[in-house]
């Protein structure tokens, strides 16, 4: 009865192949807007539609957006890595095994632990890439992102995520 279910794990590789390929993916885009940026500040590259804001407002919003971008791609490698050592791997998972210590993935609470805490993250980087871009024009309806920030960690605290496993 063990076979099906051993040989039905390696359906989650879709789930890691294709998360590595928007990984890298993400990774080239950030990259794209972090050379964007750079043609902002020191060539005077003005990207259609951004006529009205001065340069310099223009490259920190596009490297705010290239931070975004590369933190969903480490998301995204995390959630993969996570995938591959709970379903796919047979090593033992209390060794180590080179890996960094922050990314070892116990269990699946840790894996969740793990991708909410970036999730907190990417909120609190979108918030404050919405506030430059609007910094003469800030409304109230901007809280949203922090309010949501504020009550995703309180749920981290409630449902304990965020406590060490001993």
């Amino acid at each position: 009865m063990k076979k099906p279910f051993n040989i039905f794990r390696y359906f989650s590789l879709t789930a890691i192949i294709c998360s590595l390929i928007g990984s890298l993916l993400l990774f080239y885009i950030g990259a794209w807007k972090t050379y964007n940026a750079i043609k902002i500040m020191f060539f005077d590259y003005i990207p259609e539609g951004d006529v009205g804001l001065h340069f310099t407002n223009n490259a920190t919003i596009y490297i705010m957006k290239a931070l975004d971008s590369f933190l969903i791609a480490l998301a995204l490698f995390i959630f993969a890595y996570g995938v591959y050592t709970l379903f796919i791997s047979n090593k033992n998972n209390n060794k180590n095994n080179g890996v960094l210590k922050w990314i070892h993935i116990q269990n699946l609470g840790h894996l969740k632990k793990i991708l909410a805490e970036v999730i907190i993250i990417i909120l609190f980087v979108i918030f404050l890439e919405l506030v430059i871009e609007n910094i003469h024009n800030l409304e109230w309806s901007f809280l949203i992102i922090p309010i949501s920030v504020l009550l995703l960690g309180f749920g981290l605290k409630i449902l304990k995520l965020d406590e060490e496993e001993h």
